[in-house]
């Protein structure tokens, strides 16, 4: 496993207990990545990777063979090492937790990038303690740049070659100089509705990104390549491990108190602390703070 940067103070078994769950986030995102790129090798060898795939909410809302065996790996892995924790997969699994720790696994986030051959998809592993965000890790499985962090020790990036450093966001506080990530939903009615909201901000803000990973987004802002992120509908496996890697770096992060069906469209946003305010201000008057069904 690579080096993380930041290490745990032994004060007390809390937080020792918090670094052990990104350090081992960390390295199973890692195994996970190294399944998935070794078993789109072995399919894009033989035919077009689309012939493996499925849809679920949507015709235009994918799930591959792979992202399938890359979470069976994981929860094969969490029950083997860990098994009184509880898992929950985007592709299933469903595992209660006897110890207090439950993971929230995304095997692929960003599975449309995966199926195109775009480089911007990523594992996420996140940690949760009695219902709170502590720790996680996600990896951009093509690039290898490792994302972790664990609640009162920071967020780390670690790169390919092994050198790592401290993630801090960017301190802008004018939305009209802010480059902002967003993405869409996978309905018709949602994206209409996201399409108004897009149609009020863009004139306001210095640009868009849609990257095609909430979890990725999400890690672009703690790392400052971009200012903010907002988007409606995500699920909970989308942005476990992004929510402490953000807050860690110096970030909001505004999230559903739980994830229910009445959440189904609620917004999710993250921005500095010193954008926070007036980026809020201009998600309400675009009307982006609203439920989009």
């Amino acid at each position: 496993m690579r080096t993380i940067l930041q290490k745990c103070t032994m004060v007390g078994m809390t937080e020792f207990d918090v670094c052990k769950l990104r350090d081992y986030a960390a390295d199973l995102a890692q195994q996970a990545a190294s399944l998935i790129s070794t078993k789109r090798s072995e399919i894009t060898a033989t035919g077009d990777i689309r012939a493996h795939s499925q849809t679920k909410t949507s015709a235009v809302d994918p799930v591959t063979e792979v992202d399938t065996a890359a979470e069976e790996f994981v929860v094969g892995s969490i029950r083997k090492d860990r098994p009184d924790d509880g898992i929950i997969g985007e592709e299933g699994a469903n595992v209660p937790s006897r110890s207090g720790v439950s993971w929230i696994v995304d095997p692929i986030d960003g599975t449309v990038n995966f199926m195109y051959g775009l480089g911007e998809y990523a594992v996420s592993l996140g940690a949760m303690v009695d219902g709170q965000y502590v720790a996680g890790a996600v990896i951009n499985v093509v690039k290898g740049t490792l994302y972790s962090a664990a609640v009162g020790h920071g967020a780390t990036v670690t790169y390919r070659d092994g050198t790592s450093t401290q993630l801090r966001c960017r301190q802008e506080t004018d939305p009209r100089l802010s480059l902002i990530a967003t993405g869409f939903g996978y309905t018709e009615t949602r994206r209409a509705g996201q399409a108004k909201i897009l149609q009020e901000l863009l004139p306001q803000v210095r640009d868009i990104r849609r990257i095609g990973s909430a979890a990725l987004d999400l890690c672009r802002v703690a790392e400052g390549t971009v200012d903010a992120y907002y988007e409606h509908g995500v699920k909970v496996w989308d942005v476990a491990a992004g929510i402490v890697i953000a807050r860690e770096s110096g970030a909001q992060v505004h999230v559903p108190h739980s994830w229910t069906s009445d959440d189904r469209g609620a917004l999710v946003w993250a921005a500095s602390a010193e954008l926070a305010p007036a980026f809020e201000r201009l998600l309400a008057s675009a009307g982006a703070k609203e439920v989009i069904d």
